[in-house]
């Protein structure tokens, strides 16, 4: 093979490559700052696997809020828990009162445009969740 068609074939698989990572490929989690600018002081709407959305209110104070009352979660669970967040080594952190047995657990959060994120809980778990104001 020429020199000439060997380069031609290297860039064709080059270009298909990048064509195919997508932005979010490259997207880097969300730091302290980021965290406090675009999610402190506002409700958060988690995709519930069901369909609908789960409110949770990230209060200045510290307080973190949550009402799933609209979900129908009162059967099986409290239906509205109040705890505490923090901010740790560029993660989001929360304990509620009784939800998760009032367990600690951090998200590291990665933008997906100008009002979603991408979670993924310290237990590996993953959702999406909408910025609201």
């Amino acid at each position: 093979m020429s020199r000439l068609a060997s380069t031609s074939l290297l860039l064709a698989f080059g270009s298909l490559f990048f064509a195919s990572v997508t932005p979010a490929a490259f997207a880097a989690s969300m730091t302290e700052p980021e965290i406090r600018e675009k999610i402190v002081g506002r409700t958060i709407f988690l995709a519930a696997p069901m369909g609908g959305e789960f409110p949770l209110n990230y209060r200045t104070s510290g307080v973190v809020d949550g009402d799933g009352k609209a979900l129908g979660i009162g059967k099986l669970i409290q239906p509205s828990d109040t705890g505490k967040w923090w901010i740790a080594d560029n993660k989001l952190c929360q304990q509620f009162s009784t939800w998760y047995k009032g367990a600690k657990m951090c998200f590291d959060l990665t933008l997906v445009g100008d009002d979603k994120v991408k979670w993924v809980r310290d237990d590996g778990e993953t959702g999406v969740a909408r910025i609201g104001n």
